[in-house]
C-alpha cells in the first residue's frame, strides 16, 4: 500500500497513557500529590527506539541507586519499577519538579518476546534495556469486507 511500516507496531505503554491522564485531570504539571501508591507513581521520561532488529528502551533514573530498580517479564510486558528515595525534608523553601518515591512504567512487548531475550545496563541514570529481535517485522492482516 505503500505506507511506511512502524518498527513498534505492538508496543504499547498504557501506564504512561494513564499517568498523562490523571495528571491532566488532577490539574497539570506541577500539582504536588500526597502520599504515593503503585495507582499514583511517577512514570520516568523513556525513550523507545529501533537498533538495527532489536529493540532499545531508556528510561532516565537520575538519583535513583541501580539496587532500587527491579524489571520484570510476565505475560507479553515488561515492567520497570523502584523508588527515588532521599526526598528534601523541607518542601516550603524551593521550587521542586523531580518526584521522590515509588515509580513503575510497564511496556507490552510485541509477539514472540521471550524473557531470555531482555538484557539491561545501567549507568549515571540511565536505565538502557534491548529486546534482542524486539522490532515487531509482521504487517497486520487485513480483513476484506464484504457486501
Amino acid at each position: 500500500m505503500g505506507r511506511k511500516r512502524h518498527p513498534f507496531r505492538g508496543v504499547m505503554d498504557t501506564m504512561s497513557e494513564m499517568a498523562r491522564m490523571r495528571n491532566f485531570a488532577e490539574g497539570g504539571v506541577g500539582q504536588e500529590e500526597g502520599h504515593r501508591t503503585h495507582a499514583t507513581a511517577w512514570v520516568p521520561a523513556t525513550d523507545i527506539f529501533a537498533d538495527g532488529d532489536d529493540l532499545k528502551i531508556r528510561c532516565e533514573l537520575a538519583g535513583v541507586p541501580q539496587d532500587e530498580v527491579e524489571i520484570s517479564f510476565s505475560h507479553g510486558a515488561m515492567t520497570v519499577q523502584g523508588e527515588r528515595t532521599g526526598e528534601p525534608e523541607s518542601l516550603e523553601s524551593y521550587t521542586r519538579e523531580r518526584h521522590y518515591g515509588h515509580f513503575r512504567r510497564r511496556i507490552k512487548l510485541p509477539e514472540g518476546v521471550d524473557g531470555d531475550d531482555i538484557s539491561a545496563n545501567f549507568e549515571n541514570g540511565l536505565l538502557e534495556i534491548t529486546v534482542r529481535g524486539g522490532v515487531d517485522r509482521r504487517e497486520p492482516h487485513h480483513i476484506r469486507i464484504g457486501t
